[in-house]
């Protein structure tokens, strides 16, 4: 079994000490990263819930003694679990059991006295939920933020604070400081990080006026920065002058000072304001002299914090998430909710390398009226084609867990603060995968200017790659296209429409060689329709001998090549929303997603049902061969409650049976899809004693995770680990003038020896030192090479 599609930006990820690594929390495991690549190094599986924080710490004193690298961590996950890893050899060295969830942890650099010496403990402060609490009450502290001695595996002293809700820990560079925002007022605690204990911990806290969203210190100074929901940042000075000053005597406030509220302890607080709404985050160069901060417009904002001057990274493409320095001040990372990492080159900000995960859920679900998702399998190359915010369909391996390709469907400058006037309502491909057509609808303005547009690609040079071949405006007049269905073997396709008709369109044929058929643009061949009632969905048997067309609750049969009628089948006691041939076995399958929902199938040669069951179905597939069919069911009413992440049941059906062959429990099932892949013959351990090819099943929820598993065997669902991973290798960090100057290129003769005697020059000095001094050899050879052309060569006589 397979899993992935996890998100890459739930949590800010962290690097490691030599900068060479970023760890990312992603699902229930942390994904290493090589920062050279891009490419996935190892992964660290051993929680039970999802991963929520990942703190890189550095090694314990006998490794260091040893000359080891730092390459151990931390990390805090749901499953109330704190381990402790050596990342790079991916082993668990410890663990801690904390018993709640845990949602945010720090883990500052505290020396505890021991016999005289002062010995490095690792203490980490955890932010937890009490679940025993009911979530509906909003009054009540569920959140505590706690301390836990990681050496012991114990809590030490009593809550620092209690919350509504979990709130974000962030910690100063030296540990110094700890700090939350709770709705309009920023906690911080001074921590003794010599002789630590939990007594010795002072509070302050400094108020604002708006609900305050973010933080973070000074590296050198006593500044703190906070940003609100409104958009604005507010850094205070010198706070904690009077509560954590050395004198036990507190310091008489003074009066007049800029920007401070009341008697909070800082002595000025100056205002910023850029962002448009809430500030995601913020962060502090490692010199102190800049802030960045970021949010829903997509940019980073550099902020000069003596001047406040700023500048701008603009152009990400999507709101940002976390920005995260590395130890190696030449890198930086910004995560973005469209599941991307981006690596950054400082100090000029620019994009070096991306960390793709699946795109996300789109967040507004009122574009068109319908929330269901719209996904578009290849079976073939095993892919998944999503629809995304910014009018793209991104093409994503579910196998090896990456992206392959982004395909951009309407040519448009997308904003993240601009209104949604468009989107992309279908995503269909043939069953070889050479063919896709997508709908996109552009919204009405005040009821005036909507537009439906249907487009044909053609497959490119590789997977996931596609060439834009037609465009055909308001396919169906002014009426939407529900349905699009591609015929096997030909270059002919369908498209229904919600206005009462269907329309067949083939592709011209251009040019033919004697080993190759060139195609050209598509055009419409004919028209039908059925008793004016709306066309809902449409499919082809698998030899593409007849077209299925669902007219509302009835199902009409048709010769596709001349656009006959042939057969009608009784009436549904629903309009029909899905219809598909069942393989080659002779059965057609028809759902109903509506208030009396329907699971049909139908004997396609006495025009007949063959049997039927009242479930309500999310998705329903059926294998291109064989008599096999799945349908991911919810176990309750989808109108029954507001909850967008409904449980549910994929159930595996052979047509001639209404038994289920067998039956998977899932999670997020609402807004989920069900599709057979081709199955990869190396992950199955019995493939060779099979003649048939394997085939997959894969599952998406409305998180856009999926898993692939194999429908023959039986195994739950989201208990297995990953079975197949694209993990490369890392390479080895360069030395000496490789680190310095890059690689020298390789220089390869274009003739033979033999041909091309070697003529020492009269004068070598005048070129060994020309050219530019990327690709100038080591200064080891320029030396010798130059000494020994200044020295007089005399022939050595033999006594």
């Amino acid at each position: 079994m397979i899993t992935g599609g996890q998100s890459y930006v739930s949590a800010p990820p962290a690097f490691s000490a030599d900068g060479r690594l970023l760890l990312v929390c992603s699902g229930r495991s942390v994904s290493v990263f090589s920062t050279a690549t891009a490419m996935l190094v190892s992964e660290l599986e051993a929680h039970e819930g999802d991963v929520t924080a990942v703190v890189v710490v550095p090694p314990p004193a006998q490794a260091a003694a040893a000359a080891k690298l730092a390459s151990y961590c931390w990390t805090a996950g749901l499953d109330g679990a704190l381990i402790y890893w050596d990342f790079v050899a991916a082993e668990v060295v410890r663990k801690v059991q904390v018993g709640l969830p845990v949602h945010s942890m720090v883990v500052p650099n505290i020396c505890r006295s021991s016999k005289g010496a002062e010995v490095p403990t690792p203490f980490a402060f955890v932010s937890v939920e009490d679940r025993s609490k009911p979530v509906n009450d909003e009054k009540l502290l569920r959140g505590q933020i706690r301390i836990y001695d990681l050496t012991k595996g114990r809590q030490v002293g009593c809550p620092l604070a209690e919350t509504r809700k979990p709130e974000k820990i962030v910690a100063s560079s030296s540990g110094e400081f700890l700090g939350i925002t709770n709705r309009r007022k920023l906690h911080i605690w001074s921590i003794p990080t010599k002789d630590f204990k939990p007594e010795k911990i002072r509070k302050i806290k400094l108020r604002h006026t708006k609900n305050l969203t973010t933080l973070a210190f000074h590296p050198s100074e006593r500044t703190v920065a906070a940003g609100d929901a409104t958009g604005r940042i507010l850094i205070w000075r010198c706070f904690g002058n009077a509560k954590f000053s050395e004198s036990s005597a507190r310091s008489k406030v003074d009066d007049g000072r800029d920007g401070v509220r009341g008697n909070d302890d800082a002595d000025t607080c100056t205002t910023w304001h850029w962002h448009s709404s809430r500030v995601r985050f913020l962060n502090f160069s490692s010199d102190g002299a800049y802030l960045f901060s970021g949010g829903l417009e997509g940019v980073i904002v550099v902020w000069q914090l003596d001047t406040g001057k700023r500048r701008f990274k603009p152009r990400l493409g999507s709101p940002l998430l976390f920005f995260v320095d590395s130890p190696d001040s030449s890198i930086s990372c910004v995560s973005c909710t469209n599941n991307q990492v981006y690596l950054l080159k400082m100090p000029n900000m620019e994009v070096m390398r991306s960390i793709a995960g699946i795109k996300l859920p789109i967040a507004s679900s009122t574009m068109g009226g319908s929330d269901r998702a719209v996904y578009g399998f290849d079976y073939t190359n095993r892919l998944v084609a999503i629809p995304t915010e910014d009018y793209c369909v991104q093409f994503y391996n579910l196998f090896e867990n990456t992206e392959v390709s982004e395909l951009q469907v309407c040519e448009r400058n997308f904003q993240p603060v601009d209104d949604i006037t468009m989107h992309i309502s279908l995503v269909s491909l043939s069953i070889d995968g050479k063919l896709m057509c997508t709908v996109d609808i552009k919204l009405p303005e005040e009821e005036l200017g909507g537009l439906v547009t249907l487009k044909f690609w053609n497959h490119g040079s590789s997977a996931g790659h596609y060439l834009l071949s037609t465009i055909i405006y308001e396919p169906h007049s002014d009426a939407g296209v529900s349905a699009v269905a591609f015929r096997p073997g030909r270059n002919m396709a369908v498209s229904s429409s919600f206005g009462g008709n269907f329309k067949v369109w083939v592709q011209r044929l251009s040019s033919q060689s004697s080993d190759k058929t060139y195609y050209s643009g598509w055009r419409c061949q004919s028209v039908g329709s059925y008793k004016n009632k709306p066309m809902t969905s449409a499919a082809f048997s698998a030899d593409g001998s007849v077209l299925a067309v669902a007219a509302e609750s009835v199902i009409t049969l048709w010769d596709p090549d001349n656009n006959a009628l042939v057969g009608v089948i009784a009436e549904t006691l629903s309009p029909i929303t899905n219809l598909s041939f069942i393989g080659t076995s002779g059965f057609l399958m028809s759902l109903c997603q509506s208030s009396r929902p329907q699971l049909a199938v139908w004997n396609v040669s006495n025009l007949s049902m063959q049997w039927s069951y009242s479930i309500y179905a999310e998705a329903a597939c059926c294998s291109p061969d064989g008599s096999d069919f799945a349908v991911l069911a919810l176990l309750n009413c989808p109108d029954g409650g507001t909850s967008t992440e409904q449980d549910g049941a994929i159930l595996l059906f052979d047509a001639e049976s209404p038994n289920p062959v067998a039956s998977w429990s899932v999670k997020k099932a609402r807004g989920g899809s069900v599709s057979f892949v081709k199955g990869d013959l190396s992950l199955d351990a019995d493939a060779s004693s099979r003649d048939s090819e394997a085939m997959f099943l894969v599952y998406v929820n409305c998180s856009h995770e999926y898993v692939i598993f194999d429908p023959r065997k039986s195994e739950e669902l989201g208990v297995s680990k990953n079975t197949h991973k694209k993990i490369q290798a890392e390479e080895p960090a360069p030395i000496g003038y490789a680190s310095i100057y890059g690689e020298l290129p390789k220089v390869e003769s274009k003739k033979e020896v033999t041909d091309v005697p070697f003529i020492p020059s009269d004068r070598p000095w005048e070129t060994i030192f020309s050219g530019s001094s990327h690709v100038l050899p080591p200064l080891t050879k320029l030396c010798s090479a130059f000494l020994s052309s200044l020295l007089e060569k005399r022939p050595v006589a033999n006594e």
